[in-house]
C-alpha cells in the first residue's frame, strides 16, 4: 500500500467509524469493510511506524492494551498472582524464569527484551 492509499484508507475507516458512533451498528457489508480495513491499516501502520518498547514494562503494558487484559488477566495466564503482576510493572519484583518463559510463550514478548529487564 502507498502513503496515498494508506491516508485514503484511514479517512474511509473513519467515515465507517462516524457511522458506527451515530447509528450504534453497521451493516455486514460496512462491518465487514471495516475489518478489512482495520487489518490493512494496522499492517501498514506496523511496517513503517512499528512501536518498540524501551522496557519490558511497556511492551507488557502494549500487549495488555492490545490484548484488552487486566493485570489479573495477565497474572492467570502466566500462573501467578496480581499482586505479583502489580509489582513487576511497578519495578519492585524482578522476573522468575518460569515468568520470563511465559511472558515469551503466552505474550509472544521478544526474548532480547525479557533478558534486558
Amino acid at each position: 500500500m502507498t502513503s496515498t492509499e494508506y491516508k485514503s484508507k484511514s479517512k474511509r475507516l473513519e467515515s465507517l467509524l462516524k457511522m458506527l458512533t451515530e447509528k450504534g451498528r453497521l451493516s455486514k457489508k460496512y462491518q465487514q469493510e471495516l475489518n478489512e480495513l482495520s487489518e490493512l491499516i494496522a499492517d501498514y501502520e506496523e511496517e513503517h511506524f512499528a512501536f518498540e518498547p524501551d522496557s519490558l514494562i511497556e511492551m507488557i503494558e502494549l500487549r495488555m492494551y492490545q490484548r484488552k487484559l487486566k493485570q489479573k488477566d495477565v497474572a492467570e495466564i502466566l500462573g501467578t498472582t496480581p499482586s505479583r503482576v502489580s509489582e513487576i510493572l511497578s519495578g519492585k519484583r524482578g522476573l522468575t524464569i518460569d515468568l520470563a518463559k511465559g511472558l515469551y510463550t503466552k505474550l509472544n514478548i521478544d526474548p532480547k527484551i525479557i533478558l534486558t529487564a
